[in-house]
This record gives C-alpha cells, sequence and structure tokens, in this order.
C-alpha cells in the first residue's frame, strides 16, 4: 500500500449521487442493499487514484467503487447517507474489493508511503519499522486479509510488471507510474538489478 491523497468529489456528484441517494433512503428505509448511484462515477475515482488499486497499488483496467466503510456496517452503524459519501469512496480491483468484503482494513488516506515495500527477488511485500504502533495490528490484518503479501493471485500480477521491466518493455519511469511499489523496489536494490543484466 502507499499514500493516496482525498481528491474533492466531482461537481456534479451531489446532483448525481449524494441527493437522489438520500430521497431514495427516504422512501426505502428498510432496504437490504442501497441503490447504486455509484458506479457512474468510477471513472472520476480511477482518475482520483491515478488508475492504481488503493490496495494493491498497480494499474487497474477496469476496478469498482469501493466502500471504504462497508455497506453492511453504514447499516448496522445507522450511517446509511454514506452509501452515497465521495469521502467513503475507494478506487479498488474487483477482487480485493470482494477480499475486503465487509472488513475493516487500513485506510489508503492515512498510509505513508514507507510503511511498506517490495522484497526482491521474491516480490513479497512486508511492514516495514516506520508503521506507528497503533495501526500497525491493522496493516497486519489489511495485508493477510487481501492477501497483499504472498498470495499467488498478487505475485502472479506484480512478475507481470517486473518482468516488463526487466526484458526491457518498460522503462522504470513507466514502472513507477502503473506499479510504484515495484519500482520503489528496484530503485532500492541497484545491486540485484545489476546482477539480472537487464536491457
Amino acid at each position: 500500500m502507499k499514500r493516496f491523497q482525498p481528491t474533492a468529489e466531482p461537481a456534479d456528484f451531489n446532483a448525481r449521487c449524494r441527493e437522489p441517494g438520500l430521497l431514495w433512503l427516504q422512501q426505502n428505509p428498510e432496504y437490504d442493499r442501497p441503490r447504486d448511484y455509484w458506479s457512474q462515477f468510477e471513472n472520476d475515482l480511477r482518475n482520483a487514484f491515478s488508475e492504481l488499486c488503493a490496495y494493491c497499488v498497480m494499474l487497474v483496467n477496469k476496478g469498482v467503487v469501493d466502500h471504504f466503510v462497508p455497506i453492511a456496517q453504514l447499516k448496522q452503524q445507522q450511517r446509511h447517507a454514506e452509501a452515497w459519501e465521495w469521502s467513503n469512496f475507494r478506487y479498488a480491483e474487483g477482487y480485493f474489493n470482494q477480499k475486503k468484503h465487509s472488513h475493516a482494513v487500513l485506510d489508503p488516506f492515512l498510509v505513508e508511503d514507507d510503511w511498506f515495500e517490495i522484497l526482491l527477488p521474491s516480490l513479497q511485500l512486508r511492514l516495514t519499522e516506520r508503521v506507528p504502533r497503533q495501526y500497525r495490528a491493522l496493516a497486519e490484518f489489511t495485508v493477510k486479509r487481501l492477501g497483499l503479501d504472498h498470495s499467488e493471485v498478487v505475485l502472479r500480477y506484480r512478475r507481470v510488471f517486473f518482468e516488463e521491466w526487466q526484458q526491457g518493455r518498460m522503462q522504470i519511469d513507466t514502472l513507477e507510474r502503473y506499479a510504484p511499489l515495484i519500482a520503489a523496489a528496484i530503485r532500492r536494490h541497484p545491486d540485484y538489478v545489476a546482477s539480472l543484466n537487464c536491457p
């Protein structure tokens, strides 16, 4: 994970998401699942996160609107209106959105860039000693729950980007844009990189 900065909501968000959502809520107080007015803003959210998944921090071709505070939790806590709040949205690859489900995880808006690092050559992710004590347990849970450390799904995805760079088909600056944690690992280990004889 890395730090993402909150962005202002789109100019038409209130009229097309928040207000219709609140009106629907008034008409359907005993709902099973709130009506989806948020998916129409998936493109805006993708741009806000520079096309990167908020959790795996890699380029996502087609992500989803992730409710950071899950809908089930909002309903349980009587915070129904936040289902249509821009501030509660994160951009995520669908796999991680499903893995997260209704669990509380570390907020990408709280993370600092030096809290996590990719190891070479394994491409596994680990927490650094810079994760503050008050967030460490939640950070560890997040990594395990989402499989960000060494699940095969995540490692396979990381290998794609790493091998594109290794074979000379992607420059380090482009890799930094598409998979910044991998680019940071490469910059951090010049001796290992030199041993690969990359073009």
